[in-house]
Parts: C-alpha cells; structure tokens; sequence
C-alpha cells in the first residue's frame, strides 16, 4: 500500500446512480492499484463543501466544481471503463506524490 489514505468522491447531479457505479470502479481500480483509498459517492452541492483527495466527475460537471473546489477534478468520461478510471488515478498519483 502507498502513503496516507486518501479520500476521493465520485460526484454527479443527484449522488445517486452514476456516481454509484463510478465510485464502485474508483474503488475496484484503487484496490488493484494497491491504494489506501475511500471513495464516497456525493452529489454537487454536498461535493463543493466536502474535503477530499481528488474528485472524478462527468466533462458536464468538472469546470463548476473546478471553480468550488481546491483539490484536483478529473474528468471520466466512460464510468465503467477501468482503464480510463486508472489513467486518471494514475495522473493524481504524478501529481501529488504519496509520503
């Protein structure tokens, strides 16, 4: 396992349904990837006021939560695609080195 837990949200419109099938394959792709990851499903608003990580959300959603948020937002455009989910995993691993 690498470095500290981390915590990442899964974020659509109502929290419900997509981010449940995408936080279900962050978590699948993370535990593959030897990852000490949470991963909550959230709506928008709730996602603006949480800490987390990093945020994976739909190309529709990411530049408003780019603007209310500080932590990193990825944009995934096929939720069932693990490959595009580990690149993306991948990209937040370059991008903020784990202790």
């Amino acid at each position: 396992m690498k470095g500290n837990t981390m915590k990442f949200l899964a974020v659509c419109g109502f929290g419900v349904g997509s981010s449940m099938m995408l936080r279900m394959q962050i978590d699948k792709v993370a535990k593959d990837m030897g990852l000490k990851a949470t991963v909550e499903n959230t709506d928008l608003t709730s996602a603006k006021a949480d800490q987390a990580s990093a945020i994976f959300t739909s190309t529709e959603l990411a530049d408003e939560l780019r603007r209310s948020v500080s932590c990193p937002v990825y944009t995934i455009k096929r939720y069932t695609d693990k490959a595009e989910i580990r690149a993306a995993l991948e990209q937040y691993l370059a991008d903020h080195p784990q202790s």
